[in-house]
């Protein structure tokens, strides 16, 4: 997997190894590999300082949130919480809808090192090129810990690289928003 980005930096290892972090400030490019991928199993591990934020975008359009939420009980979890699956958008209204919240929280103190897992259908489209199945993450887990289950994403979330479903996209790390590190990505496509 080959990874683009301006102003990242990959600190220690040879190709394959290493920690991407986008800087002491976090504001800094996206990563997004060159390898356009569909339906995937992902294994992410990812590092935010306190109050960071960040996102792990599957084929650049649809979002996995990544936020220190270290102490957050289960019952203040929003579609904005480490793990959730970020909104759609409405520019028209400034309004968010779907999105999914995490089934509770499974983060760990900031400045440590947390994981994803996850198992992802991208959308479906007939001869036509008429969509026929939406995105979907069957199964999300952070840190072993079941989060997410079956969510459909009727279109890209917020911040997606296109404004309508793909067949297919880049990984896409999330670099503007805070101090984040990402390692040990690992991507399985899957023939569907």
């Amino acid at each position: 997997m080959h990874l683009n980005a301006d102003n990242a930096q990959l600190l220690v290892g040879e190709p394959g190894t290493g920690v991407m972090l986008n800087g002491d400030d976090g504001r800094t490019a996206d990563l997004h590999t060159t390898l356009e991928h569909g339906s995937c199993e992902l294994h992410v591990e990812f590092c935010v300082a306190a109050k960071s934020n960040s996102g792990v975008y599957l084929m650049g359009q649809y979002e996995i949130q990544v936020l220190d939420n270290w102490g957050t009980p289960d019952a203040g979890l929003s579609v904005h919480s480490c793990g959730a699956i970020y909104p759609r958008w409405v520019e028209a209204s400034k309004t968010n809808y779907e999105g999914s919240p995490p089934r509770a929280n499974a983060c760990t103190e900031p400045g440590t090192w947390q994981t994803f897992d996850v198992l992802f259908h991208a959308p479906r489209f007939d001869a036509a090129g008429r969509k026929s199945a939406n995105a979907r993450f069957e199964r999300l887990l952070q840190n072993g810990v079941l989060i997410q289950e079956n969510v459909e994403c009727s279109g890209p979330t917020r911040g997606a690289w296109n404004a309508e479903d793909i067949a297919r996209g880049p990984l896409r790390l999330q670099g503007d928003h805070g101090p984040v590190a990402f390692r040990n990505i690992r991507m399985r496509p899957l023939d569907e």
